[in-house]
């Protein structure tokens, strides 16, 4: 708070040299707010459609979710549900966790899992009890084995190669360079380091279906990945913005297929079990109903035309 005095004495009190108001009054009271941090732009982003990334970050997800339903991937997954995935700078050059790299065709992909949502893919894929099938995995209790790191490498070793798929789907040519999922165990796994400051983060958020506890596990992308990211952004925003050639109106390019019924006749049971061959059911053409697979949408009169029955005079049915 910094007050403005107007029309004020000031006098030295002594030899102290701190001035006194003796006479004056307050005209106004102003606040000084901080101000906010400016945001550091990075060149090398200029003119890149990072603004787009929300879109890359829902393919995603709807891929994971799809790789996780699969019947190879469910016997792991199935106790799981995706619910966000984000791109995001990193703050900081350490990143809590263990992390694994994979050599994809176009970069390399770091690969963190939480401990708990291992722990709990592990019970799910293993089997769990009853007691605690509804209960949070409790990290801190149990320890480390073999099992679980050979677990952690073969998740990682799917899951990047859903975000692999999805990055060269984006791109030219990509639907021709994308490998069966099979092709996952073809990922070459090391040991890999935490990310540094200013790289790319991709962060899916799990939910446990059964205990409903959260769990997350990360993504880094490296620059020829990540070029590639906003490359078949572009590429998208381009083709966005194609005029479209040759294509008519939606109702001339939008085709349904019609059935018409002719005629219907009801027979009393007894009488269709005493039919004799040679026999004749007397019928009388009306207007014929048009229908959309079940559905009655129109009437129509029935004609000839060049040897051919044809529907014309078309009315909405009631």
């Amino acid at each position: 708070m910094h007050p403005i005095f107007r029309d004020a004495t000031l006098f030295r009190d002594g030899g102290s040299g701190s001035p006194r108001l003796t006479e004056g009054y307050i005209t106004d009271m102003t606040t000084t707010k901080p101000s906010a941090p400016h945001q550091i732009l990075d060149p090398s982003l200029l003119g890149r459609p990072v603004h787009l990334l929300h879109l890359f970050a829902a393919q995603l997800r709807d891929d994971l979710s799809q790789a996780m339903r699969l019947v190879m991937n469910r016997r792991y997954w199935g106790g799981f549900q995706v619910e966000d995935v984000e791109c995001s700078r990193t703050d900081s050059a350490d990143e809590a966790g263990r992390w694994l790299t994979y050599d994809a065709p176009s970069g390399v992909i770091g690969f963190s899992l939480e401990r708990k949502v291992l722990l709990s893919v592990l019970n799910f894929r293993y089997g769990r009890n009853k007691s605690d099938a509804t209960g949070a995995v409790d990290a801190a209790a149990v320890r480390v084995t073999a099992t679980e790191e050979r677990l952690a490498v073969v998740l990682g070793q799917q899951l990047a190669a859903t975000l692999a798929a999805r990055i060269a789907l984006n791109l030219p040519g990509g639907a021709d360079a994308v490998k069966a999922p099979g092709a996952a165990a073809d990922f070459k796994t090391a040991i890999g380091s935490p990310p540094l400051k200013g790289g790319w983060l991709v962060c899916v958020t799990l939910t446990d279906i059964d205990s409903g506890s959260p769990g997350k596990f990360w993504f880094a992308l490296d620059k020829q990945l990540m070029a590639a990211v906003l490359s078949g952004l572009l590429r998208g925003r381009a083709q966005a913005k194609k005029p479209s050639r040759g294509l008519g109106p939606l109702a001339q390019r939008l085709q349904v297929a019609l059935n018409g019924r002719l005629i219907t006749k009801e027979v009393p049971l007894g009488s269709l079990f005493d039919l004799q061959v040679g026999d004749i059911i007397p019928i009388s053409l009306h207007r014929a109903d048009v229908l959309l697979e079940e559905s009655r949408l129109f009437t129509a009169a029935v004609s000839e035309h060049k040897g051919k029955l044809c529907l014309t005079s078309f009315e909405d049915a009631e």
